[in-house]
């Protein structure tokens, strides 16, 4: 009689009592997903399976691994038929959670989509794609010379301004080719196609020998000078507690406004110290916004300076201690646009220049890597602390950082007691 395939393999690691997961084709799950679940810890189960993450025998891990494959079967999308879709047909999946073939793959490896990300594919196929002859044709059918013509119909794109939604006023008489614009669209496009490849591994993907396009110089952010940064932490420009430990957030500490909002006090530690970024508010002046990982699901560690410990007790001493670190008396927290406004108040409060020049509050985290850098933080560091590349290198440099932020804030701090023991 022939064996039954097995839906799944679990096995003990001989180092410790915990248990690896490896799923098979035999669970009926796409070969993405199982490459994925290969010698998988159970640690790594979605936070609905959070239960299982632990399991203190192979039987509460087998019930574990049949709890996983019914949660993947209800989020995996429904199968496809390569060989007759079209590109249009294979392309809209990816406009919705429910359809996409790489939200499943995601979600698998919790790491679902934002509601931000849909909308932001939505966008790229209702201003560049639909219409396009292109997407008549079937994906098993496409050839390099096909992306390359729809690549060149989307370079002559007419630019549109974005403050006008009925797109008829168009930027400059420029075209999308050299713009970000293009280099998101292509993205996109390229990114489908590699998700048809896994459903379809004889086909020959004809992005596979198109180059990417060169990134667009576009309109950086302008950082503040140590200078500046003193005067906008001088007596009377930050009003409130709350405006101050914000403020110091973001420039001591490089924190991005959704992890701002999404901080935790369980999250700080104040023995190190340094501050666990496990959690941003993803669209979170939407109504749909959620708490979730920070951006490019990329947990990491900052500083947390003396200027920024003491402004967050000053604040809690003030509003309490709530769910959020920063939060007024009730618990609220402001509303998403709170910082931006603020933000033209403070530097217009401090005499700040801004003319000929992009400030905006993410100009704090590039004000920040300057300070470093002029201190002789490394940069590889600098990038791992604004979350822009892996954490490999974060806890070696962590002190590093932490003791020039601190140097910094202390020069800056004594200048602005010497202007308070003056007006005195």
């Amino acid at each position: 009689m022939p064996r039954i395939p097995k839906k799944f393999v679990i096995q003990k690691r001989k180092d410790s009592d915990t248990f690896l997961l490896t799923l098979t084709v035999a669970s009926g799950m796409p070969r993405s997903v199982c490459s994925f679940w290969k010698r998988k810890s159970f640690i790594h189960f979605p936070d609905e399976l959070a239960m299982y993450r632990r399991p203190k025998n192979k039987t509460i891990a087998e019930h574990g691994a049949d709890a996983l494959i019914d949660f993947l079967r209800k989020e995996t999308a429904p199968e496809i038929s390569t060989d007759k879709i079209t590109a249009d047909e294979w392309i809209k999946k990816f406009l919705s959670v429910e359809t996409s073939p790489r939200a499943a793959r995601l979600i698998s490896e919790n790491r679902p989509y934002s509601p931000k990300t849909i909308r932001g594919y939505n966008s790229i196929y209702k201003n560049h794609l639909a219409g396009d002859p292109f997407l008549k044709i079937k994906m098993a059918d496409i050839e390099q010379p096909d992306v390359l013509a729809l690549l060149n119909r989307i370079a002559n794109h007419d630019i549109y301004d974005s403050r006008c939604p009925d797109r008829k006023e168009k930027t400059a008489d420029r075209k999308t080719a050299g713009t970000r614009a293009f280099e998101t669209v292509f993205s996109f496009v390229r990114m489908t196609f590699n998700e048809y490849q896994t459903m379809a591994p004889r086909w020959v993907n004809p992005f596979l020998s198109i180059k990417k396009p060169k990134p667009a110089e576009g309109a950086g952010r302008d950082p503040l000078t140590e200078k500046e940064i003193a005067l906008l932490f001088m007596p009377g420009i930050l009003k409130t507690t709350l405006e101050r430990a914000v403020c110091a957030a973001m420039f001591w500490a490089g924190l991005r406004r959704g992890e701002i909002w999404g901080l935790k006090p369980e999250n700080l530690d104040w023995q190190t110290p340094k501050i666990n970024i496990e959690f941003a508010w993803k669209d979170y002046d939407s109504k749909d916004r959620i708490l979730d990982d920070p951006k490019h699901h990329k947990k990491r560690q900052a500083p947390f300076p003396e200027v920024l410990q003491q402004a967050i007790r000053d604040l809690w001493e003030e509003n309490g201690k709530h769910e959020f670190v920063f939060t007024r008396k009730d618990g609220s927290q402001p509303t998403g646009n709170w910082i931006s406004e603020n933000m033209k108040i403070w530097l217009q409060a401090a005499g700040i220049k801004t003319e000929g020049r992009n400030i905006s509050p993410h100009s704090s985290r590039h004000s920040l890597a300057s300070l470093l850098e002029e201190k002789g933080v490394p940069l590889r560091y600098i990038q791992d602390l604004l979350g822009h590349s892996d954490l490999k290198t974060t806890k070696g440099y962590l002190h590093t950082a932490q003791g020039s932020i601190n140097n910094i804030a202390k020069e800056i701090n004594a200048v602005t007691e010497d202007v308070k023991e003056s007006a005195n």
